[in-house]
């Protein structure tokens, strides 16, 4: 079985990689190259899977995930410059991609040895644009 858990966030950043020029940056990555960064609505879903426990009916409680999203992600980021305030986007380019990748190895650890698995994390930059991650593939 699978659940979902979504929460939301604001969060700026800019996309530039620093042994480029500025101009090689928005060749590259558009008008997200703007050194002053810009900003997103992000929506992250995170999908757990397991068996629902016989004695409480849950796969995994859902109040307790919405803790450990805001703990692990909302409280980190949220109103945050990412490039300036999150580590490890001080030292890589805090793509879309490479933000799901992040929320899951912040999120991932919490449930070895749990029931549930982490299958999932889907973040939304824009209402038309998403990434799914599922963790390291091989």
């Amino acid at each position: 079985m699978l659940i979902t858990r979504k929460a939301e966030f604001s969060a700026s950043h800019v996309c530039a990689q620093p042994s480029l020029t500025p101009e090689q940056n928005r060749e590259l990555y558009g008008l997200a190259a703007n050194p002053n960064g810009h900003g997103h609505n992000y929506v992250l879903e995170v999908t757990l899977e397991g068996d629902p426990d016989p004695s409480t009916g849950m796969v995994f409680d859902l109040k307790r995930l919405k803790e450990i999203l805001q703990q692990k992600v909302i409280e980190p980021m949220d109103h945050r410059f990412l490039n300036y305030e999150v580590p490890p986007f001080d030292k890589i380019v805090p793509t879309a991609e490479n933000l799901a990748a992040e929320i899951w190895n912040r999120l991932q650890p919490t449930f070895e040895g749990s029931r549930a698995l982490l299958q999932n994390v889907r973040l939304y930059e824009t209402e038309d644009l998403y990434v799914d991650y599922a963790g390291d593939i091989g």
